[in-house]
């Protein structure tokens, strides 16, 4: 985390200050530089550096320099949709890349095989802003079946917003109001981004489960099993099936991180206003403390997972403890 804060903070200060980027030309050279003064851009980088990281041990990441908003207001209002969307996408992820998985195991060399194969390298090959317009094309535009974007219309917006303790989470939220309609208005626009980002994550959980149902297939115990008659369809389902479970559980944390990363462009695609919608906005912007702040929330969640997900692998497999 803090090799990642420092390299945005010198990057982002490498390509000159916000207010010549946003003023520039607008203004006489004597009042830009008036107000680059006043911001503290000016002063050495270090002396900045060092003021940011004094900032970030009290929790203040201070003021955004576009709409003057809290970084803190940021990260509680538009954290929430990115956190729902992981969600969504490593559950498509699970429920696509596990069952492909090991049917491509129990096919191993076969046609279904081979095509599974396929499938996964298409899934974490394709970019994820042409996954989700190739969907938004076909199942919003031909079809008609789903919304083209955004996390709900604007009458279910509405009766989420009269709720007097909402979270956040349009699902909950939606849940609370109590009336289905907005529960599937809020499931309905969580469909095509979860797909987009999800399985971009399916096609590495597919071919993992895949290798190791196989290499657990090849192992003494299923010899043994084998050798009394117990059928392949119950060696897979049965002794292979969670061993290889296992790699899965720790390469998440991992996934973690490609999934927050994709998560810009998908909440792009669909303006999805998360902090990887917000992130591209005030990155266009070069608003230096927005990014930062952000950057710094990513990178706390991406190392708590690999942390805790780092337990849990030691807790299910003793191997791992010793």
């Amino acid at each position: 985390m803090f090799i990642l804060v420092t390299l945005v903070f010198v990057l982002m200060r490498s390509t000159g200050d916000p207010i010549t980027a946003k003023l520039g030309g607008q203004l006489p050279a004597d009042q830009l530089a008036e107000r680059i003064h006043a911001a503290g851009y000016d002063r050495p980088i270090i002396v900045q550096y060092l003021e940011y990281l004094g900032q970030i041990a009290t929790g203040n990441f201070g003021t955004t320099l576009t709409d003057n908003r809290p970084v803190t207001e940021i990260l509680v209002t538009y954290g929430a949709a990115t956190l729902e969307l992981a969600f969504y996408a490593l559950l498509v992820a699970f429920v696509v890349g596990i069952p492909f998985g090991l049917i491509a195991a129990y096919f191993r060399d076969k046609g279904q095989d081979a095509s599974l194969r396929v499938f996964a390298i298409l899934c974490y090959a394709t970019p994820v802003f042409f996954a989700g317009l190739l969907l938004k094309l076909i199942f919003s535009v031909w079809l008609g079946w789903l919304p083209v974007a955004g996390r709900a219309s604007v009458s279910a917006q509405l009766q989420m917003e009269l709720l007097p303790n909402k979270t956040g989470l349009y699902t909950i939220d939606a849940i609370m109001t109590g009336n289905p309609a907005v529960l599937g208005d809020v499931l309905a626009h969580a469909v095509l981004p979860s797909i987009a980002l999800g399985l971009l994550t399916a096609g590495v959980f597919l071919r993992l489960v895949r290798t190791n149902v196989i290499g657990t297939l090849s192992t003494d115990y299923v010899d043994a099993a084998r050798s009394r008659g117990v059928s392949e369809y119950r060696l897979v389902r049965k002794h292979a099936y969670r061993p290889a479970l296992i790699p899965i559980i720790t390469v998440i944390g991992l996934q973690i991180a490609l999934l927050l990363g994709g998560a810009v462009l998908t909440e792009t695609t669909f303006e999805w206003k998360g902090l990887g919608f917000m992130l591209s906005e005030y990155l266009q912007a070069r608003d230096f403390v927005a990014v930062q702040g952000i950057v710094a929330l990513l990178a706390v969640i991406v190392a708590l997972t690999n942390f805790i997900v780092d337990i849990i692998a030691a807790l299910i497999d003793p191997r791992v403890r010793y």
